[in-house]
């Protein structure tokens, strides 16, 4: 079931937004938006048009699909369709409408606990029970949410939003327009550690962590500081939740790393690449720009061309998987029984070099 939306609106007011052809009948009110197959007669949900979710679209109840006009012509003829280029694009954009961010009141909240010289600006909404350190500003605007930890000389940029429970430590920057989701923690200390007569010395964390405009940071991911150098999270970059990202990182701008992936000290991503989830780089690599790695890949080495790479084995059944494991282990063996056989053939050319 979704959630009511706050605006309602015509289909025809909806095509004026997108600047969308309608089919069939226009005055419908729109009250709501849903999936293709929840949706009902006053909700609005949309199709790629790509033949991947046909037979849903052949079966919807939704009161408007937004859609392309191959997409058009595989729903159901009396639902109305609003024709455009990117549907899910356009979507975003009816969203955005018809379910407007709710904007807390300016001021600062009571129990909070702020220091005397911090600076709030006073457009700024600090909530319930926030916690903010010497030396720090609030930029035009922010939003910081109940119970966040705000260290000292932090600077948290304008319409920025922490929701709630989010922790930011000494010296940390952060642009604007940025969204920070519950249980984030940014500029902890790296793992950083040297060997001292058998045991672990803890190597002190002198860098700050800079992030830039427009950058989302989902739940629990957790930002470290730098050793020396800062850590950076450049502009527009997304990040999904439960991401741990290791001190003296730095993502360029654009790119988008989804859940439970784990980036190790200081290994550079380029602009506009894409990690899957459960993607692991090893520490002290470069990826080039335009890299896009898929879910559950192991990065042990630098990429310095674009493209699409993958790693590790796919799920099968455990029968076959467990003899395709047994076969990798003999990998070396035949290789190497392959070059004896080379030798002994000598100059002689193989069947791909007869073909």
């Amino acid at each position: 079931m979704s959630i009511p939306a706050s605006i309602s609106a015509t289909i025809g007011e909806i095509a004026v937004w997108l600047e969308a052809a309608v089919t069939n009948e226009a005055a419908t009110r729109i009250t709501g938006a849903a999936s293709l197959t929840s949706a009902t007669g006053s909700e609005i949900a949309y199709y790629d048009g790509d033949g991947k979710s046909a037979d849903l679209a052949a079966k919807t109840s939704a009161g408007a699909v937004i859609t392309t006009e191959v997409g058009c012509e595989q729903l159901p003829p009396e639902v109305p369709a609003l024709l455009v280029e990117q549907p899910r694009l356009a979507f975003a954009h009816v969203l955005e409408r018809l379910y407007p961010r709710v904007v807390p009141e300016a001021g600062v909240h009571p129990s909070a606990l702020v220091a005397a010289d911090a600076v709030i600006d006073p457009t700024a909404h600090v909530a319930a029970r926030v916690v903010i350190g010497t030396g720090t500003r609030i930029e035009a605007g922010a939003q910081i949410g109940p119970g966040c930890v705000i260290g000292r000389q932090v600077v948290i940029g304008a319409d920025s939003r922490l929701l709630a429970q989010v922790t930011v430590l000494d010296d940390s920057l952060i642009g604007a327009r940025c969204v920070i989701q519950p249980g984030v923690v940014i500029g902890s200390d790296g793992f950083g550690l040297v060997r001292e007569q058998g045991a672990w010395r803890r190597v002190p964390q002198v860098g700050r962590v800079v992030i830039g405009n427009d950058v989302d940071v989902g739940a629990n991911t957790t930002i470290d500081r730098g050793a020396l150098d800062d850590t950076v999270i450049d502009d527009g970059v997304k990040l999904d939740n439960l991401i741990q990202i290791g001190h003296n990182v730095r993502i360029g701008v654009h790119s988008a790393i989804a859940g439970c992936a784990g980036l190790a000290g200081s290994s550079e991503v380029g602009r506009h690449c894409t990690l899957g989830g459960g993607v692991g780089l090893a520490g002290h690599l470069t990826l080039a720009d335009n890299v896009h790695v898929t879910g559950m890949s192991m990065v042990t080495r630098s990429i310095h061309q674009p493209g699409v790479y993958s790693a590790g084995t796919p799920l099968d059944r455990n029968e076959r998987w467990h003899r395709n494991a047994a076969r990798f282990k003999q990998l070396d063996r035949l290789a190497r029984r392959v070059r004896q056989l080379e030798k002994q053939l000598g100059d002689a050319p193989t069947r791909e070099e007869d073909s």
